[in-house]
C-alpha cells in the first residue's frame, strides 16, 4: 500500500512491506535483464570499415570481414591450416619484424604473385594467446603490415594486398606450450581474388 501525507517535516511517502518487496524485485529483474543483452559488432560506419588506420589495426580495421578470407572459412574452416599457393611466415615473441629465415618464403610468395598478376591477397596477422585482445589485435596488424611492406619492396603493388588482424582469435594450435605459441605467431597469406 502506498500512502502519501503531510508530516512534521513535509510530505511523507510510506510503502507497505509488500509494495516495497514488489518494487525491489522489479528493480532486480530489470537489472538482470539488462545484463543479458548482447552487444552488436561494430558496423562499417562505427569504425570497423575500410579506412586507413594509423593505430596499426590493419587496412580493414579490427572488426571487418568484408572481402576477407574470413568469409571463405566461415563454414567450419576457421583457423584451419589450409595453405593454398602461398606460405605462412612466423614471428618471434612480441615481435613484428620479418625474420631472415622467412625472407625466402616472402620471395617465393612474391614470385607467385608476379606470375599471377590478376590475383589479390589478404595478409592475416595472428598472435599467440598471451596478452590482451586489444594488444594482440594491434600486434597482428603490425605483423601483416610488415609483410605487406616487404612484398612491396619486391615489386608487388600495394593495391593487390590488404591486411587484417585476427589477434589471438584463430589459433592453429591450442596447447599451452612454447612450440604451439610459436606456430600461432604468424602471417597467413590468403588469395582473395
Amino acid at each position: 500500500m502506498l500512502r502519501i501525507h503531510h508530516g512534521h517535516g513535509g510530505w511523507v511517502v510510506e510503502l507497505s512491506k509488500v509494495a516495497w518487496r514488489i518494487g525491489l524485485a522489479g528493480g532486480i529483474l530489470a537489472i538482470a535483464l539488462a545484463g543479458c543483452s548482447s552487444k552488436k559488432p561494430p558496423s562499417a560506419s562505427e569504425g570497423g570499415g575500410l579506412h586507413p588506420n594509423p593505430s596499426g589495426l590493419g587496412q580493414e580495421g579490427m572488426g571487418s570481414t568484408g572481402g576477407s578470407s574470413l568469409s571463405q572459412f566461415q563454414k567450419g574452416q576457421l583457423g584451419s591450416n589450409e595453405q593454398g599457393p602461398l606460405s605462412d611466415i612466423h614471428f618471434g615473441y612480441n615481435d613484428y619484424a620479418v625474420r631472415p629465415e622467412d625472407s625466402e618464403i616472402l620471395h617465393s610468395n612474391a614470385d607467385w604473385l608476379q606470375k599471377n598478376p590478376g590475383r589479390r591477397i589478404q595478409i592475416e596477422g595472428h598472435c599467440d594467446e598471451r596478452g590482451s585482445e586489444e594488444y594482440n589485435i594491434a600486434l597482428g596488424a603490425r605483423r601483416a603490415q610488415a609483410a605487406k611492406e616487404y612484398l612491396q619492396t619486391l615489386g608487388i603493388a600495394g593495391d593487390r594486398m590488404s591486411t587484417i588482424s585476427y589477434g589471438k582469435e584463430l589459433p592453429l594450435c591450442t596447447e599451452h606450450t612454447d612450440e604451439c605459441w610459436a606456430e600461432n605467431r604468424r602471417d597467413h597469406f590468403a588469395v582473395t581474388e
